[in-house]
């Protein structure tokens, strides 16, 4: 059985951070909460998370800013980033890939679903995010 990776959750929406939190503990993930961009830094550093899931929305220092420092950082740039949004434009696609996103998810998404890309991200890499259709690939 391969370790399912450690993930960090970054979501200023409490309600929302939590529900992910709990269902991914609930799935046997190690996982991490931040509430911004800035605290998400501090944590990625400490803790060097696997995944890091991180909202492209927040107050303060926005999700796209806050992956930029990470990739930036010798001691993240490895994580691998998915951002989570509910703007599923292509400007927003690009700017987070640009950032340095590897994928993108766009809320809603089923928990179910991500869960299981996430369990699958150690033996078939980012194509588990787009097998599952959680991220949006379309060119357009």
């Amino acid at each position: 059985m391969t370790q399912k990776p450690s993930v960090l959750i970054v979501d200023d929406a409490v309600d929302d951070r939590e529900m992910l939190v709990e269902y991914l503990r609930f799935c046997g993930f190690p996982v991490t909460e931040a509430a911004g961009g800035g605290e998400a830094i501090q944590i990625a550093a400490t803790l060097r998370p696997d995944v890091i899931l991180m909202d492209l929305s927040m107050p303060e220092m926005d999700g796209w800013e806050a992956t930029r420092r990470l990739k930036a950082d010798p001691l993240t740039k490895n994580a691998i980033i998915v951002a989570m949004t509910a703007h599923a434009f292509q400007r927003e696609r690009d700017a987070a890939r640009d950032a340095g996103c590897a994928a993108l998810i766009v809320k809603p998404f089923d928990l179910e679903v991500l869960a299981d890309a996430l369990g699958r991200l150690t033996s078939v890499g980012l194509s588990a995010f787009e097998d599952a259709r959680l991220s949006d690939t379309s060119p357009t």
